[in-house]
């Protein structure tokens, strides 16, 4: 008899830099999201797709939820809250050294009126003080209906796995959604533009401002397997261009060089890439942008 197939969706948020995209590639077990130490790395959902036995856990990562003031961060928010619709179950990563931050209680205020089944899962354990994390499960566990409280480190793998066999309880039997091998649900273009915005970020991120944006422009498959990728890197000041292309061109010399390792891991061929740095001001008024980087246009 063939053993019967679960599938179900876990929808994964929380505040900024609480480690949700950590989580997402820890239980895929390869990585899917772009991390960086800059605050809402994570612009639009992205599905990172995990198997365990016979069920595959399709693990909605999502921006964090914070206090919008642009429309960027507003169609941020919406994408985030937008990924628990129909999910099975709601995994609310909290930073546990940063505690009870703002963020943190608005999110949970919003979780008490939604139905699903929410874990709470106080990440970073490994650089708290266990007294201090006994209290903060106490206090958030106590705010909103949990069916269990989780304490991770995903940087580390620390109870990951058990997290992992933990989700898996609460999936219902459904047929696979993808195939065994396919881990994430992002088009290879947005891979390729996020793959670029992650090393942008971790090479400059004190010198560039948040709002910097990648397109990837072109790709072309060659006859030898390779690809050719052109991207655009959108800032939206001379000064920030300059900042990107370094003296002599250095900067995004040594972003590319980056970029391009990781892609020809991610694609497992030759990529040639090629990067161009255009100013665009307001880039975050301009809706067609918001269609390539996976966001919803709002008001």
């Amino acid at each position: 008899m063939t053993p019967e197939k679960h599938c179900g969706v876990v929808a994964i948020i929380g505040a900024p830099n609480a480690g949700k995209s950590t989580l997402t590639n820890a239980l895929v077990g390869s990585k899917v999201a772009i991390v960086s130490p800059k605050v809402q790395t994570t612009r639009a959902r992205l599905m990172g797709i995990a198997v365990e036995g016979e069920t595959q856990l399709l693990l909605v990562d999502t921006p964090g939820i914070f206090a919008p003031s642009n429309r960027l961060g507003r169609a941020m928010v919406k994408a985030a809250w937008g990924g628990t619709d129909d999910a099975d179950i709601i995994a609310l990563v909290v930073d546990a050294k940063r505690g009870m931050a703002d963020e943190v209680l608005h999110i949970v205020e919003g979780l008490k009126t939604h139905k699903g089944k929410k874990l709470l899962v106080l990440n970073k354990v490994d650089i708290c003080v266990k007294e201090k994390l006994l209290l903060l499960a106490d206090k958030l566990g106590s705010m909103a209906s949990f069916e269990n409280i989780w304490m991770i480190s995903a940087e580390t793998g620390l109870g990951v796995y058990d997290f992992k066999i933990e989700l898996i309880k609460h999936m219902p039997a459904a047929p696979w959604h993808f195939p065994e091998d396919q881990l994430s649900d992002v088009s290879m273009r947005m891979m390729a533009a996020e793959i670029t915005r992650e090393k942008l970020y971790l090479q400059l991120h004190q010198e560039l401002p948040y709002a910097a944006t990648i397109e990837t422009e072109k790709w072309e498959q060659r006859r030898d397997g390779s690809a050719m990728i052109n991207q655009i890197i959108y800032v939206e000041r001379d000064s920030q261009k300059g900042i990107v292309l370094g003296a002599k061109g250095a900067q995004i010399k040594s972003i590319g060089a980056a970029a391009r390792t990781d892609m020809e891991t991610a694609f497992g061929h030759k990529v040639h890439l090629f990067l161009h740095v255009k100013v665009k001001e307001n880039w975050t008024e301009d809706r067609s942008i918001y269609q390539d980087i996976g966001l919803d246009w709002v008001n």
